[in-house]
């Protein structure tokens, strides 16, 4: 199987909401709830992809670099990429019902694992989606990041043990679920939360604490003072406020920010290495992808999601080779040129 037969099969298996289109720029699937759009107009979603289009490559062969290693480490590991496989939940409702929550988190960990990264793995409403991504997390040694919604604070507490106990990598909290209108719909409500919770919360691991869905400078300093080992700038892939910028475009004001206090990651938008190399540029430490996992699983499940990670990496090495990057540190603002 090549990468273009995972897509061909995941046009079969994945709908009706999501097409499957060549470029996932959120314009098919603008407003599409239940389902893979963005939130009410979609110009969230769009604006994540278009902001990528709006950079260049700055393409310099006069050097002397020959094999770039893309390679990183975080959270004690190294990984191949510095690419991560963002969490997704409620597959059946949005994509199709050949997968659940359980059986997609556990291809995806799976999959990322042999290919030398690692996965965020989402929640839900029901316990045991939580519960069984863990599950699936512990069988591969803790190789995964698990991500839960922004609950109560006692239900928060409970499942970071359930995370420790997978002895998983990470633990993530995606605070910018708070807008998500459909689990309040299924009769489990979220709601923002303030830094002292945070912080609270933050203390009572000793695993490293990973924030997503900071969107501004105020909320990354916010969440650096509650202790974040990391955060992660994302609007939630535009599905939960209309109309807000994308996150390249607030990228290198939160690095300037907080980047010596946390490290700084960017979901949202990436589809390619190019992409990735961008990202970089601007100042992230890496970054998260979620659509195009999606597309991997449903369409070549674990053997999908390493064929698209292979295609990643053979795509930031050749821009990392075009423009003289021996190394992740070598990817600098000066490789890129605003259109």
């Amino acid at each position: 199987m090549n990468y273009q037969e995972v897509v061909q099969n995941a046009k079969k298996n994945i709908g009706p909401n999501c097409k499957v289109c060549p470029s996932c720029n959120g314009i098919a699937c603008k407003g599409v709830i239940p389902g893979p759009g963005g939130k009410g107009s979609g110009i969230g979603f769009i604006r994540n992809y278009q902001a990528f289009r709006n950079y260049g490559l700055n393409m310099d062969t006069l050097h002397e670099v020959k094999t770039p290693n893309p390679q990183i480490e975080l959270m004690g590991k190294l990984f191949k990429l510095p690419v991560f496989a963002a969490p997704v939940g409620a597959v059946q409702m949005h994509y199709s019902d050949l997968y659940d929550d359980l059986s997609y988190s556990t291809a995806l960990v799976d999959g990322c694992h042999s290919a030398g990264i690692v996965a965020f793995t989402g929640d839900g409403v029901k316990s045991e989606v939580f519960e069984g991504t863990a599950d699936a997390i512990k069988a591969q040694g803790g190789f995964g990041v698990p991500t839960i919604k922004p609950w109560r604070k006692e239900e928060i507490i409970e499942k970071i043990r359930i995370a420790e106990a997978a002895n998983a990598l990470a633990i993530a909290m995606d605070i910018d679920a708070a807008g998500l209108a459909i689990l309040a719909a299924q009769g489990k409500p979220v709601s923002p939360m303030s830094t002292e919770t945070l912080k609270e919360i933050i203390a009572s691991t000793d695993k490293p604490f990973i924030v997503k869905g900071i969107m501004t400078v105020n909320a990354a300093k916010k969440a650096a003072e509650a202790g974040a080992y990391a955060i992660i700038i994302s609007n939630h892939g535009g599905r939960v406020l209309d109309e807000t910028p994308s996150t390249l475009e607030m990228l290198s004001e939160i690095v300037a920010a907080v980047g010596n206090q946390t490290i700084v990651m960017l979901d949202g938008g990436v589809r390619t290495g190019l992409d990735v190399f961008k990202a970089l540029a601007l100042g992230a430490k890496a970054v998260l992808v979620a659509r195009p996992f999606v597309t991997a699983v449903y369409g070549g499940d674990r053997e999908g999601v390493s064929l698209y990670v292979n295609q990643l990496e053979a795509e930031l090495k050749e821009a990392m080779l075009m423009t003289g990057c021996a190394t992740l540190a070598d990817i600098t603002l000066d490789k890129i040129r605003k259109l």
